[in-house]
């Protein structure tokens, strides 16, 4: 008993200290360094015209990221797992695919399917349209990368859940809308908010993708990972790390709410 207790608190030290290595250092090391010229000197720096609009930029392009994205991976997540069409081969594989590429191999695509020289690109030019160094190729990269959190948390709910509450309201008369949104969105909602949560923290950090089909314009189409590289580049380190700090304490907030919400998660598997 003794030797078996020893082993498990050798397994759980070598994690903790794998896990403080790897997380806890670097952003205690960020933290300590964005925070050494005091409050003021992080409110100055985080209330810069450049900061701000990185700041709105950042919110902006994934409050749009993760709406399109919960409405994309409900649907998704509805036709694997409640239908037999042949499409839904196709939809599982193209669902995994952000996890699959680089996201900077994301970004060269879309420069070279909506850049000047792109496919697209002369048509759109041609018609006003601007997809690259732009807000819309922002966008168009950020959805992409995030795509698969809320197909992949909700499928597992829906499969859990079943479709038998769904056929007795049937019976009973109810429309498939009806039923959605009375019996199954309720079954799923712990689910969906925990893909929710997921998707703005990927979202939000993004920066391969969207660092390629930004152009990094200042005062344009600068977010805030991307600001973070720029004051380093410029040697303006505390304001790098200032940056920096204001992603992590976001990122913190995001696993608060991811811890919330896993209870409510488990039930519904």
């Amino acid at each position: 008993m003794a030797h078996s207790r020893a082993s498990k608190l050798t397994v759980r030290g070598l994690a903790l200290g794998y896990m403080a290595v790897l997380v806890l250092v670097p952003v205690g090391y960020v933290l300590i360094h964005a925070f050494k010229p005091g409050l003021t000197g992080v409110w100055n720096s985080l209330t810069t015209p450049a900061a701000q609009h990185a700041i709105q930029l950042t919110v902006e392009i994934t409050a749009i990221a993760v709406v399109l994205n919960t409405i994309f991976g409900l649907i998704a997540a509805l036709v694997l797992e409640r239908t037999r069409l042949r499409i839904r081969y196709v939809l599982d594989l193209l669902v995994d695919l952000p996890f699959a590429v680089s996201p900077v191999v994301v970004g060269l695509a879309l420069l070279l399917l909506y850049g000047r020289q792109g496919w697209f690109g002369g048509w759109l030019t041609d018609h006003g349209i601007r997809i690259v160094f732009s807000m819309p190729g922002m966008i168009i990269a950020t959805v992409f990368v995030s795509i698969p959190f809320v197909a992949r948390e909700v499928g597992p709910a829906l499969r859990e859940a079943g479709t038998e509450q769904e056929q007795a309201a049937a019976t009973l008369g109810a429309s498939r809308l009806q039923a959605f949104w009375r019996i199954t969105l309720p079954s799923i909602r712990a689910a969906l908010a925990y893909g929710v949560v997921l998707t703005t923290a990927r979202a939000l950090g993004e920066f391969g993708a969207v660092s390629v089909v930004s152009g990094r314009i200042a005062g344009q189409t600068i977010t805030l990972p991307l600001l973070v590289q720029q004051r380093y580049q410029n040697f303006d380190q505390t304001g790098a790390y200032v940056a920096a700090a204001f992603l992590a304490v976001i990122a913190l907030l995001v696993l608060l709410a991811m811890t919330v919400l896993s209870p409510g998660r488990r039930k519904t598997r």
